[in-house]
C-alpha cells in the first residue's frame, strides 16, 4: 500500500525565493510554471517587496530573517509536512538567510535521501558586472552550499565568481563546469553565456562558431561509475538562441524552475538532458519575445 501511494503522489517542491506585489520575479515567476507541470509547491517568501529592487525609486517591504525561516520549517516538521513527499528543493534570492537555508537543506536530506537540492546561486549579473549580494557570500556558497547541491543554475557572471574562471571560450565553460563538478555538484546549467564578438571557436573546441547575436546555454552532467578508480565522464551540451534586446527580470527564476521540472526524473541518464535544454531554451526565448511584444503598463 505504501509503495502504491508513493507512485501516485505528485512531486513536491519547497521553494524559498523572493515575492513582489508587482511584477514577476522569484516565487511569482517560478511557482506557476511548476504547478502547470504537475508539481505541488510549498512556498516560503524570503522577502515581501512592493516591486523588484531594480526600480529607480526603490522599494518597500519586509525581509525574512534566518530564525523566522527555521521556525516556519519547524512548524512544517511538527505537523508531518516534511516527510519524504518533498523530493526537490528550489532556493532563489536567499543571500541574507543563506546559513539558515543550509540548515534546512541538511534537514530535508536527512529526512529524504532522494531530496534534490536545486541551487540558483543568485550573486549578480555580468551586465554591468555587479553583485546583488555581499561578495563574502561567494565563499559561503563554495564551502557550504555547493557541496550539498545536486543541481545549480548560475549565469555566466555567477559561474565566473564561483570558479575564478573567466568564460571567454567553450573550453572555459567546460573547465568551469569541471571545477563545479569537482566541488560535488553533479548537474550544472550555465543559464546564459555571451561570448566575445571576435570569438571564432578554436581547433580544440570541436564545435561550430557561435552564431552572430546569440546567447548560449551550457549544461554539464557528471556520470561516475563506482569501482576501481571511480571513473567519471561529463556529458555536455551547448545550445545557442537569438539574443533578444532588452533587460529582463525573472527569467533566471523561470529558467531554474523549468530545469528543475524537466530533470526531476532524469537521475543519471544524460539522454534527457539535451531534450530538457532544448525545451528550456524554447520556453525562455518565447517568454522573452512575448514580453517585448506586450505594451508597457
Amino acid at each position: 500500500m505504501a509503495a502504491a501511494k508513493k507512485e501516485e503522489r505528485k512531486n513536491r517542491v519547497l521553494s524559498i525565493q523572493s515575492h513582489v506585489v508587482s511584477g514577476y520575479v522569484g516565487n511569482k515567476a517560478a511557482v506557476f510554471p511548476l504547478q502547470l507541470l504537475g508539481f505541488d509547491v510549498d512556498i516560503i517568501n524570503s522577502v515581501h517587496f512592493s516591486n523588484h529592487t531594480g526600480y529607480p525609486r526603490g522599494w518597500e517591504g519586509d525581509v525574512l530573517d534566518g530564525s523566522k525561516l527555521l521556525k516556519l520549517v519547524d512548524g512544517l516538521e511538527r505537523n508531518g509536512l516534511l516527510s519524504d513527499d518533498i523530493d526537490v528543493f528550489d532556493p532563489g534570492y536567499i543571500g541574507h538567510i543563506l546559513t539558515a537555508v543550509v540548515t534546512v537543506v541538511q534537514k530535508l536530506k536527512a529526512l529524504n535521501s532522494r531530496c534534490r537540492y536545486v541551487c540558483d546561486p543568485v550573486l549578480g549579473d555580468g551586465n554591468p558586472g555587479t553583485f546583488y549580494v555581499p561578495i563574502e557570500l561567494v565563499d559561503i556558497y563554495r564551502q557550504h552550499v555547493l557541496p550539498m547541491a545536486d543541481v545549480i543554475t548560475p549565469n555566466q557572471f555567477e559561474t565566473e565568481q564561483l570558479t575564478g574562471i573567466s568564460i571567454q571560450t567553450i573550453k572555459d565553460a567546460q573547465h568551469a563546469c569541471g571545477v563545479l563538478h569537482n566541488i560535488g555538484v553533479p548537474l550544472v546549467l550555465i543559464t546564459s553565456i555571451t561570448f566575445p564578438e571576435d570569438y571564432c571557436g578554436g581547433q580544440n573546441d570541436n564545435l561550430k562558431n557561435p552564431p552572430a547575436n546569440s546567447i548560449a546555454m551550457f549544461a554539464s552532467l557528471r556520470n561516475c561509475t563506482v569501482g576501481d578508480g571511480n571513473d567519471c565522464a561529463d556529458e555536455q551540451y551547448i545550445l545557442y538562441t537569438p539574443l533578444i534586446s532588452g533587460q529582463y527580470t525573472g527569467t533566471g527564476d523561470i529558467c531554474a524552475a523549468l530545469f528543475l521540472a524537466w530533470t526531476a526524473d532524469m537521475q543519471d541518464d544524460s539522454y534527457y538532458l539535451g531534450d530538457a535544454l532544448e525545451k528550456l531554451a524554447g520556453k525562455i526565448g518565447s517568454t522573452s519575445f512575448c514580453t517585448t511584444s506586450r505594451p508597457r503598463r
